[in-house]
């Protein structure tokens, strides 16, 4: 059993066992950011139970003196308070991050005014507690945090209940996003062992087996199930819980009550204002160890416990502690209601009129700090009322949550409330709003990849709205027709629509609309100009998504045609989204960052920044497709598994949307694969029906593309004239100016290719030597067999062997690091073993952990026992 180390748990005797290595990472975490100034993050995950809040309270405890101590505990509310754990922080901190905070700021705002309070006295422990219930604002804080967390001088902690994150959790897409971050490390809290258990219940004499049997070690079922005394083992934890309320005097029962209605915890006037003289037995329930006394309020010591005792409360006593509750909240003593709290309490309360009244204010509120997934369950709460409303304001509520839902990418339900919605209008009568909710229907049908619905609703939205006198409505409508098509390469027909809008933007006066069909037009006509003027204008107007937008259309044409400028758009974009926590675009910009590092053979990064789009559970399938057409090609270029199930995803993804930039991308990827393996009739069938509708909307690039791969596998036809260069180059036979130009654009890869049509060994041996440096081991392999064709002798062998031998493909100095690291070294140990530096450590710990796919170090070194990589000549 591992060292036994006493927990800070007001009100118990228990011991924090089997956690000594957790704590020893926390203040190994600590002692770092003390030494170098450079934060770190630790996210702590465990199941309800496992004991994550009682091992941050016992290293805060121990750490106290070390440290300043920042706190905050996300609110378990079905909705939950935009920003809500950090009010207590900024409370504690005062000054500048309490204004900010109270303000209600956006999240980068917040982040800059915490970073600034976080670097004024050093060190700080900054721990975000039970961040599975978080707003979405304050994830956005987090992440934003995280990725900022080297200039500040603080250990940032996070505890998650991770049994209760499903694949589109909030929290899981920022785990995602950081998992690959350098400063960032995971702790994962395991039940307790049974030889733990047996120490526990000694005391009790009670049977532990059949207490580790019923509990599988969870230590607040544990401690629960002893708490209550109770002759035989409790078969759930609910049982516990009462067993223990159960031996409270009837006084404090009224306490526990009151505060159980109140997710996370009482303020002491609100619970006098539930509970009445019954308050006086606030004492007992503190002694008994059922609730802890906590500087904002009282609370229950573990939530499953508050809901256990709150499901137990008999109905009609439960409904009134709930009014009681919003009578209360809605005048607090202290600043101004909280309207979630309030639509919280409303709800459970079934008080309808304040349920439509709070509701949606809480959701503008939400809506406005960033926390988009806030606003939508606030206004579907709402809407669960919505039989009260006439149709024009629930249509109004559907629209409104449907803007939202647009946004967190939650298209089911965004496609369904406007459908409803659009019912509204036209059972009213009211076909300006119809027309215009049509055309937000439209918006939404297009990124799941309902392309032919879309079309045919953005065309029955403009088509109602012309009958009535042009306005903002129509604009919108002619706008969102163009992108429509845009997105389909159906260019003439999309400026055409485009040109209309910017008109009747023009003659209303709205920098919106403008913006909106200006860079449509941009794209269509590949005018960089364009679209910086949106761009411009986005901003000038302080238009965060059409500013989004542009920055994504600069990128996207700009991967293709402009690699020199290419870089800038992305990144900035990914900054400007980022810090207005617009995801949708980020998610394109991601995508296309990974496509610009496969282009200029950075094939690792490519991979990286594919798998952190691959990571995002997202409806849109755009950014999908082409994070899976990158990762394929990584794979098939360097001869690794696994290339086709990525291809078979990205073109189910692709063939319903009948769409060329959709179906081009993975057209090429396959036609690619399969001239690398040698498949001739398979590069015919992933080109021959993409190449004519390539044609038909006159896509010279990847015209070029296909009747490249085409040509190389040996397949007839004509050669296309609309090829843009340097294909055409390369189908002209011009090989060597087709090398030089792909070269100027940074390709090597491409450039390497194109020197395989040359009959002299000198370009071929250059081709070599490229493939070998990128590592594109099939195309390396065709390459030898056409110098050794032409009778070329002598010919380097690519990687070296101790590189080739491990499937990983690690170096002799990773390998040297691997066995350190598997035999438990730390870095600094390392960098002192091999007498290099703790950062070239950390360079190659990060790049042993990308090549074998693991997140931990510990992962690292079961996965190098698998892969028999430790007992290797190193």
């Amino acid at each position: 059993m591992q060292q036994v180390v006493p927990t800070y748990a007001p009100g118990t005797s228990t011991e924090l066992l089997e956690r000594a290595g957790e704590l020893a990472t926390l203040v190994e975490s600590l002692e770092a950011v003390r030494s170098s100034s450079r934060g770190h993050v630790v996210l702590v995950g465990g199941e309800a139970g496992v004991g994550k809040t009682a091992l941050l309270r016992r290293f805060c405890e121990e750490g106290r003196e070390a440290a300043r101590i920042l706190w905050g505990a996300c609110d378990p509310l079905f909705t939950p308070r935009p920003l809500g754990p950090l009010l207590a922080v900024a409370e504690s901190a005062g000054g500048e991050l309490e204004e900010v905070v109270a303000s209600g700021v956006m999240p980068h705002e917040v982040v800059a005014a915490l970073g600034r309070e976080l670097r004024s006295r050093a060190p700080t422990v900054f721990v975000l507690e039970d961040v599975h219930w978080a707003d979405e604002a304050t994830l956005d804080v987090l992440k934003l945090l995280a990725r900022r967390v080297e200039t500040v001088p603080a250990l940032v902690i996070a505890s998650y209940r991770d049994d209760e994150l499903d694949r589109r959790h909030p929290l899981r897409l920022v785990l995602g996003e950081l998992a690959t971050s350098r400063p960032v490390v995971r702790l994962k809290l395991a039940a307790l062992s049974p030889a733990a258990v047996v120490e526990l219940a000694e005391p009790h004499a009670v049977d532990a087996d059949e207490l580790y049997r019923k509990t599988a070690g969870n230590p607040f079922f544990v401690v629960e199930a002893l708490a209550s005394q109770a002759e035989e083992i409790p078969d759930t934890v609910r049982d516990a819980v009462f067993a223990r309320a159960a031996r409270l005097s009837p006084s404090p029962q009224q306490p526990v009550e009151a505060v159980a209605v109140v997710p996370q915890r009482a303020e002491l006037w609100l619970l006098e204002a539930l509970a009445g003289e019954a308050i006086d037995g606030l004492d007992e329930c503190l002694t008994s160890g059922m609730l802890a006394s906590e500087p904002a309020g009282v609370a229950f010591r573990h939530e499953l416990a508050r809901l256990a005792v709150e499901e137990s409360i008999a109905l009609n006593r439960r409904v009134g502690l709930h009014r009681q509750a919003l009578v209360a909240l809605t005048d607090p003593p202290g600043g101004g209601p909280d309207l979630a709290r309030l639509a919280h309490h409303a709800e459970e309360a079934g008080d309808v009129e304040a349920v439509l009244g709070f509701a949606p204010a809480a959701a503008v509120r939400a809506a406005s700090l960033g926390a988009h997934r806030e606003a939508a369950a606030q206004y579907a709460r709402a809407l669960r009322f919505g039989d009260r409303l006439g149709p024009a304001e629930r249509a109004e509520l559907l629209e409104r949550r449907s803007g939202e839902c647009l946004v967190i990418d939650q298209y089911d339900e965004g496609i369904a409330g406007l459908e409803q919605a659009v019912e509204c209008r036209r059972a009213l009568g009211d076909r300006l709003k119809e027309g215009d909710a049509l055309r937000r229907l439209s918006e939404f049908l297009w990124c799941p990849g309902r392309t032919a619905e879309a079309d045919r609703t953005a065309r029955d939205a403009v088509a109602l709205l012309e009958d009535l006198p042009p306005g903002r409505e129509l604009a919108l409508a002619y706008a969102n027709l163009a992108s429509t098509c845009g997105a389909a390469m159906r260019s003439e027909e999309a400026i055409a629509w485009g040109e209309r809008a910017l008109e009747l933007a023009e003659r209303l006066g709205d920098a919106e609309i403008a913006a909106y069909a200006l860079a449509t037009v941009g794209v269509c006509e590949g005018d960089f100009e364009k679209l910086e003027q949106s761009l411009e204008l986005g901003r000038r107007a302080d238009l965060p998504e059409r500013v989004a937008r542009a920055f994504m259309l600069l990128a996207c044409i700009a991967v293709e045609r402009r690699h020199s400028q290419a870089r800038r758009y992305v990144e900035e974009g990914i900054a400007y989204c980022s810090e207005r926590g617009i995801e949708l675009f980020r998610l394109y910009l991601l995508a296309y960052r990974a496509r610009l590092e496969l282009d200029q053979g950075r094939w690792p990064e490519a991979a990286d920044a594919a798998a952190s789009v691959l990571r995002i559970p997202r409806t849109s399938t755009t950014p999908r497709i082409h994070a899976l057409v990158v990762l394929a090609l990584v794979r098939a270029r360097r001869g690794d598994p696994e290339v086709w199930p990525l291809l078979d995803e990205a073109w189910a993804l692709a063939e319903p949307t009948g769409e060329l930039p959709r179906l081009g991308p993975v057209a090429a990827a396959r036609a690619e694969a399969a001239w690398l393996e040698g498949d001739r009739d398979a590069v015919e069938a992933a080109t021959a029906a993409a190449l004519p509708l390539a044609l038909e909307r006159r896509a010279r690039l990847l015209i070029g593309e296909l009747a490249e791969w085409r040509r190389r596998a040996g397949l007839g036809g004509a050669v296309p004239a609309a090829a843009a260069k340097p294909y055409a180059l390369q189908l002209a036979g011009e090989w060597a100016r087709a090398a030089e130009l792909w070269t100027a654009l940074g390709c090597p890869y491409e450039a390497a290719l194109a020197r395989l049509d040359a009959e002299e060994e000198e370009p071929l041996r250059h081709a070599l030597e490229e493939l070998h440096r990128l590592e594109a081991r099939p195309a390396a392999a065709i390459t030898v067999r056409r110098l050794r064709e032409r009778g070329a002798r002598g010919l380097p062998r690519g990687p070296r062997p101790s590189t080739r031998r491990n499937a990983a493909g690690l170096t002799p100095r990773e390998l040297e690091v691997l066995a350190l690291l598997a035999e438990g070294l730390r870095n600094a140990d390392i960098a002192a073993r091999l007498v290099v530096s703790p950062r070239t450590v950390d360079h190659h710990v990060a790049t042993i952990l990308r090549k074998l796919a693991v997140r931990t170090r510990a992962q690292a070194g079961a996965e190098a026992v698998r892969l028999g990589l430790t007992g290797q000549d190193r």
